[in-house]
């Protein structure tokens, strides 16, 4: 597991994911997510939040239009 330190080493070309349990969100958010338990938050290299999305798929796609790559941390 990489932490944010580990990340802001590596190149720029990355985002990383991590889980958001929805209750932890705010009740907008939490009322546009409808019956999801968990929303991703997407991070760039230098840890800031760049995008909050449904699945590691969405995730994924749009870092690949991006020519991003995705690490995981769960």
């Amino acid at each position: 597991m990489y932490t944010k330190q580990d990340l802001k080493s590596f190149s720029t070309d990355i985002v990383y994911l991590k889980p958001v349990e929805i209750a932890d969100l705010p009740q907008d958010v939490q009322d546009q997510a409808g019956d999801l338990d968990v929303l991703f938050a997407v991070h760039n290299g230098k840890g800031e939040q760049v995008a909050l999305v449904a699945t590691e798929a969405v995730a994924d796609h749009l870092a690949k239009q991006n020519n991003l790559q995705v690490v995981s941390l769960h």
